[in-house]
């Protein structure tokens, strides 16, 4: 068992490799291990193709034969763009399988579990799973509730400011934070904001100086499409992904504009943007994680939602005082029972700076 644990491990961090470039599948890892070595490796690839188990089984060749696959995600047993995982572990000769997790989706759901076993195969099940689960998330959320992960990230004055009382912002935390914040980027699917910042900032929301090779999808959620067509995410709107959700009945003109700079809009069938509504549209194009970096107010419509999956918060030390934006908005509580809570999961100093991360209980 302590081997199992030692090699599933493994497979998870290579799994994490995935995240942010394979949606809509998950960030799947595999180790095929014989006689105490290693003989093969993979995770998913970018795009979600080839399957982690494609890539090991590649590698290891002729050694899978008797060998054991440890395999972050219940291999699939569907036909798609590519044959089934089980199929290939079943014809490379494997004899047993570790898995972290079963598949919830209805096409694998068990099946690739009983064709294993039904090939002469032992199969072992939930080796690291509370880890696999927290890894596979996103996934697991877009399946069983049609929304992705959702990360909050704040960064905040000591007194929880994110902006003076002018609206100035950049920069509250140090270099070190913002190259932080780019590595986070990079391991989701989408970067989402609301219109507000897009309007004050005018951000790019790219991964920049880490070699990113594949971007995150930019996501602003505005009513009627009242942007800048101008800044960073209009002119490069053809080149990095940007997607526009909004309400319906937004004005034309606007729309016209912002497709024809090359952006996708993604109307909801609401008078408003409601945020659970906007998770669902992005669930339904196969998003697993996001990346939230809007204000106050787009901040405590996740938070009264409960929608708000992992909270990072990057803490400065300086004060803003009490004219400061707020880094959440009104939540309109009246007990502390009422409140959401999370529990801390990392705590570090990067350069000047503290960053804290938690996840909803």
């Amino acid at each position: 068992m302590r081997d199992d644990v030692r090699w599933m491990r493994l497979a998870l961090s290579l799994g994490r490799r995935g995240q942010g470039r394979v949606w809509p599948n998950p960030a799947v890892g595999c180790v095929i291990v014989k006689e105490g070595r290693v003989v093969g490796r993979g995770w998913t690839q970018d795009g979600g193709r080839p399957h982690a188990e494609t890539v090991a089984l590649a590698q290891a060749d002729a050694a899978a034969a008797g060998a054991t696959a440890y395999v972050t995600l219940e291999p699939c047993a569907h036909t798609g763009q590519t044959p089934p995982c089980c199929d290939a572990l079943i014809a490379a000769g494997v004899a047993r399988v570790v898995m972290a997790l079963q598949d919830p989706d209805a096409r694998v759901a068990g099946r690739g579990l009983a064709r294993l076993r039904a090939a002469g195969i032992e199969v072992a099940l939930d080796c690291c799973a509370a880890e696999a689960a927290r890894d596979h998330q996103g996934f697991l959320l877009r399946v069983t509730q049609n929304r992705p992960m959702v990360t909050l990230k704040l960064a905040m004055s000591v007194d929880g400011r994110i902006a003076t009382a002018s609206g100035e912002s950049q920069w509250i935390t140090g270099p070190e934070a913002r190259r932080d914040v780019h590595a986070m980027r990079a391991q989701h699917d989408a970067v989402m904001i609301g219109a507000g910042t897009a309007r004050a900032d005018a951000p790019s929301l790219t991964v920049r100086d880490m070699g990113a090779t594949r971007q995150p999808v930019r996501v602003v959620l505005s009513r009627a499409v009242d942007l800048p067509q101008k800044g960073p995410l209009f002119e490069t709107a053809a080149q990095v992904p940007v997607w526009l959700i909004h309400a319906a009945g937004a004005p034309a003109a606007a729309s016209d504009a912002w497709q024809g700079a090359g952006a996708r809009l993604l109307p909801l069938d609401t008078p408003d943007v409601d945020a659970s509504a906007a998770l669902q549209a992005l669930g339904s194009q196969g998003i697993t994680r996001v990346f939230c970096e809007g204000g106050g107010q787009l901040a405590a419509s996740l938070l009264d939602g409960g929608l708000v999956d992992r909270l990072v918060v990057y803490t400065a030390g300086i004060a803003l005082g009490a004219d400061g934006l707020p880094g959440v908005g009104p939540l309109g509580l009246r007990r502390l029972a009422d409140l959401s809570r999370f529990e801390l999961m990392e705590r570090r100093e990067i350069g000047a700076d503290l960053v804290q991360v938690w996840v909803s209980r």
